[in-house]
């Protein structure tokens, strides 16, 4: 396409990617969290799945099935697989306790995490101001756990379920060169095992809605997940990343409007914090960036 061959225009359609993505990520989560009211994490993620290949048999089928077995560093991708799993069990049983606000809010701290871990694990320089911005950030954490208050199992799920997220950003870096489809497959098939473990012994048997919910749930996180993927390969990931804080809005005015959810005071103190500590995290990133947008793995199905 003509109009894709113009790197501005890429980067826009990076941007609108990212946004829909987040948009459709939002909506996912508030139908989880309805659907998980009645029925066990892990049926939900189980079905959930099903549903996500009504979107990717056609694109299996169109790459070639033996495609997915010609994988760039196979154990990183097995990781970053079980990795996506555990996240999704990790929010749908933190979203069953709390508001989907409360849950979002430690999930803006992914980047966060992803800051301090590529120095760890990519070697890449992180300088005294971004440090110190990951220890503000890591304060605010702090106040939405409330370690000397009402700190919660269900915190707990929410604050491992973005550690796990910002694990599986950076294995998404060290993968950039791997297709959509082989990355989306291969975490759809890592959810659809560990929800069919989970579900054992706690099946219960869906009405008609319920099956059309999770089924729609399986179908909207695919493309959610195909659209922030395709989004990271079309935009430099420091111009895109702090896109992911419209879901804390979306989070809010679903929670608001669903479930009658209204975030409290701590919460919404730990995620201010949380929220600026990033966006000066992004932009030293963009300030002191070594790699060029143009570098970004281009023309990747």
């Amino acid at each position: 396409m003509t109009f894709l061959r113009n790197p501005r225009n890429q980067v826009l359609l990076g941007i609108l990617l990212m946004l829909g993505g987040d948009f459709m990520f939002s909506l996912n989560d508030a139908m989880g969290k309805w659907l998980v009211v009645t029925l066990s994490v892990g049926q939900v993620v189980f079905v959930r799945s099903i549903g996500a290949f009504l979107v990717l048999g056609s694109m299996i089928a169109h790459q070639g099935p033996r495609a997915l077995l010609v994988m760039d560093r196979p154990w990183l991708q097995f990781t970053r697989a079980m990795l996506a799993a555990v996240e999704t069990v990790l929010f749908y049983a933190a979203v069953y306790y709390l508001p989907l606000a409360d849950v979002m809010s430690f999930y803006m701290a992914g980047p966060i995490y992803v800051a301090a871990l590529s120095h760890l694990l990519l070697g890449e320089p992180v300088g005294w101001r971004r440090w110190a911005a990951i220890l503000v950030g890591f304060c605010g954490v702090l106040v939405m756990l409330q370690p000397t208050g009402s700190f919660s199992l269900a915190s707990f799920y929410a604050l491992a379920g973005s550690v796990a997220f910002g694990l599986i950003i950076i294995l998404g870096r060290m993968l950039r060169g791997t297709s959509d489809t082989t990355l989306v497959t291969w975490q759809t098939i890592g959810t659809l095992i560990v929800g069919g473990l989970l579900m054992i012994g706690n099946w219960k048997t869906p009405d008609a809605v319920e099956w059309s919910g999770m089924l729609l749930l399986g179908v909207v996180a695919c493309l959610a997940h195909l659209m922030i993927v395709r989004a990271l390969k079309l935009a430099p990931a420091a111009l895109l990343a702090p896109m992911h804080y419209t879901m804390l809005l979306w989070a809010v005015a679903f929670g608001w409007a669903f479930f009658g959810d209204v975030p409290g005071p701590r919460i919404l103190a730990g995620a201010a914090i949380v929220v600026l500590a990033g966006m000066f995290i992004f932009h030293r990133q963009k300030v002191v960036a070594t790699v060029a947008p143009e570098d970004i793995p281009k023309g990747v199905n």
